[in-house]
């Protein structure tokens, strides 16, 4: 049976990927961006298949209206893709307080408006599944992406939470957390602060040296069949790494962390007070 996802930020890099291979394999998708033009080659390609729709995830009130229109055109919506979202790169305390604001009104924000609009949806079909695209930067940290790394680690909180809130409802939420991959993200649609404290030049010199490794980039392409194949999964993961440095990375910090609770389990203990 052909599924109904509605996938946000699909004008570019993985939710227009993903948005063409629904369709391909005979999936129905409503696919939004701020420039559905964007969009057109999908909609000259597989017709009725797509639902076009222009949405600014920042306007609570846009993407409720949005989202009314789908479940009206398609009847349901069984997945959600939560992608839309951008990177600011930058020392934090070269970041303005309109960067900082920016960031996570887009990140955190604009996923908790589409989650808050889906769900009353899904609870009515008792049934659905919420994939959000957060980051391996939700599980650890990069410096130069100090606003970025928060806002994923708010994604990760909030999606978490709402998989504990509805689980019983029949509504499952996943949260993919890939490594760089070779889209745009850290091009086109990046946002740079300035750098103009020449303390931080040795940070942004190493950053910049290990972006230059090509095989710290993923492939897009090599995402596709692994999200198909969630999508189609009647037990999802929680969480979903994508990508071998994602992997390695967690893997590694996680081991760490095992250890310090480990270690520090007295103290802890006794700072319970009995």
């Amino acid at each position: 049976m052909s599924k109904i996802v509605f996938i946000t930020g699909a004008s570019k890099g993985f939710g227009k990927l993903w948005a063409e291979a629904l369709l391909e394999r005979g999936d129905k998708v409503a696919a939004t961006a701020r420039n559905v033009s964007a969009l057109q080659d999908l909609k000259d390609k597989y017709g009725d298949h797509i639902l076009p729709l222009k949405l600014d995830v920042n306007n609570r009130s846009e993407v409720f209206e949005v989202t009314e229109q789908v479940e009206k055109h398609f009847g349901r919506i069984d997945v959600l893709i939560n992608n839309a979202g951008f990177g600011l790169f930058g020392t934090t305390e070269e970041t303005t307080e309109q960067q900082a604001r920016e960031q996570m009104e887009t990140n955190f924000f604009g996923s908790l408006w589409v989650a808050q609009a889906v769900l009353p949806v899904m609870r009515k079909q008792k049934n659905g599944h919420i994939i959000q695209i957060s980051s391996f930067l939700g599980l650890t940290t990069l410096p130069l992406l100090g606003l970025y790394n928060a806002s994923k680690f708010a994604v990760e909180g909030l999606i978490e939470t709402i998989g504990s809130e509805t689980a019983h409802l029949g509504i499952k939420t996943t949260l993919i957390e890939p490594n760089g991959f070779a889209t745009d993200w850290a091009g086109a649609s990046a946002v740079q602060t300035s750098s103009d404290i020449a303390d931080y030049n040795p940070v942004r010199a190493a950053f910049a040296e290990s972006g230059e490794n090509p095989d710290t980039w993923g492939k897009p392409e090599a995402t596709v069949e692994p999200v198909l194949n969630l999508i189609d999964n009647q037990n999802p993961p929680q969480r979903l790494l994508f990508g071998k440095i994602a992997y390695h990375v967690v893997n590694e910090v996680y081991t760490k962390r095992l250890n310090d609770i480990q270690n520090w389990k007295e103290v802890s203990i006794a700072a319970h007070g009995h």
